[in-house]
Order: C-alpha cells, then sequence, then structure tokens
C-alpha cells in the first residue's frame, strides 16, 4: 500500500488505506464484501488512532459504508447523515439508561426490515461509557428505533476486555447485525474469518511487547 509519512516521527510511515504504522498494517485483512444496509460508523475520536479498534477495518470491507468521527454533533451535521433512509440504532435498550437521561427508543417498525436497501443502520464506535455518553449528547440518535442482536457466538475479541459476556467488538456486532437484517450469514462469515487474523496480528505484538519488558 501506499505510505505517508507520520508527521510526529519522520522515522515512521503510515499506510494511507487503514492509517496504520506501515509495520502494522491491517490492509491484508480487509475483504470488500457487497451489502444492502448502508452502515454509518460514528466514531468516538478516541477510538481513531486506537490500535485495538475494529472500525477502520469494517469500513475498508464495507463499501456501501461511511465513517465519521466525533462525540457531540451539530444538529445539521447529524441531521445530514441520517437523511434519505429508514435509520436503525445498532444499540441494546438498557433500562437502565433512562437514569443518565437518555430517553427510551421508540418501537421498530418490523416491515422496515423488510426492505434491507432501504435502512441504514447506526454504529457506535467507542468504549461502552462513550457510546452511552454519545447517545446521551445527540438526542437525534436516542429517537432512533433499536436493532438488538439475537444469539451472537461469543466475541473473538481477545485483545480488548469485555465488561459483560455478550460484548462484542465493532467489527463483529455489525457484522452479525448485517447477517441478520440481510439473512444471510454465509456471505458475511470471510470477514469474522478476517478479523480472527487482525485479532491475532495484535496479540503478536502485545506478546513481543511483554517479552521485551521481562529482558
Amino acid at each position: 500500500m501506499t505510505s505517508l509519512t507520520d508527521p510526529v516521527s519522520s522515522r515512521r510511515e503510515r499506510c494511507v488505506t487503514c492509517l496504520r504504522a506501515q509495520s502494522g498494517c491491517i490492509c491484508q485483512w480487509v475483504r470488500p464484501l457487497p451489502h444492502q444496509v448502508e452502515i454509518l460508523l460514528l466514531q468516538h475520536p478516541l477510538e481513531v488512532h486506537n490500535a485495538k479498534g475494529s472500525a477502520r477495518l469494517l469500513h475498508l470491507s464495507l463499501p456501501n459504508s461511511r465513517l465519521v468521527a466525533g462525540e457531540s454533533f451539530a444538529a445539521g451535521e447529524l441531521d445530514a447523515l441520517l437523511a434519505g433512509k429508514h435509520n436503525v440504532l445498532l444499540y441494546p435498550d438498557t433500562p437502565g439508561d433512562r437514569s443518565l437521561g437518555i430517553a427510551p427508543p421508540p418501537p421498530l417498525d418490523a416491515s422496515l426490515l423488510l426492505d434491507p436497501a432501504g435502512l441504514r443502520l447506526v454504529v457506535l464506535d467507542a468504549t461502552w461509557r462513550k457510546s452511552r455518553k454519545m447517545l446521551y449528547l445527540n438526542p437525534a440518535l436516542q429517537r432512533l428505533p433499536r436493532l438488538p442482536l439475537r444469539d451472537t457466538p461469543p466475541s473473538h475479541y481477545l485483545i480488548r476486555k469485555a465488561h459483560a459476556p455478550d460484548q462484542l467488538s465493532t467489527l463483529e456486532a455489525t457484522c452479525y447485525a448485517l447477517m441478520q437484517l440481510e439473512d444471510e450469514a454465509a456471505r458475511f462469515a470471510p470477514l469474522i474469518t478476517a478479523f480472527d487474523g487482525f485479532v491475532a496480528q495484535q496479540l503478536s505484538y502485545i506478546t513481543a511487547f511483554d517479552a521485551k519488558s521481562v529482558k
């Protein structure tokens, strides 16, 4: 892949595609897949350069996706991002959020799910705590119906600590949602397999760093 010089250090170069240092380039794991449901990834700024994050790999693998960084979006900006399709937020309906000032979501009209091409799945790429803050700061997101995931397998995300057994990476959650919405699990399975390779790559860096630390 073409590279550009990292402004922080002239000795490091970044891949212009995955935006990572060339030594940690993840482009080998990109698996472009056709999909009908449009994906809008709203990425918390702290996740943009997080080496453990999966959103960039997901975005590069889904042609009909958009990746936008931010925590609190201007109303006009968010309205523009949500225009043109029926939006569904990939987020659990947690009753405890009510005490945080987050409004309950409207019911999901099941008939909308019959037309995947008319749907836009909105995904928050953030830690659980930061995603709740993003939801709180953006009332337009609170007004979206939510999509619950059903019968998902255990997470393969071994490089980040989950606070609950059913918590998944952004890539895994989005893939399982697409499998559910488009009713075609086999088409998205290669991206889950590629994600395993990405995780193994990150684990190798952690192992190498730990080995150096004990010397």
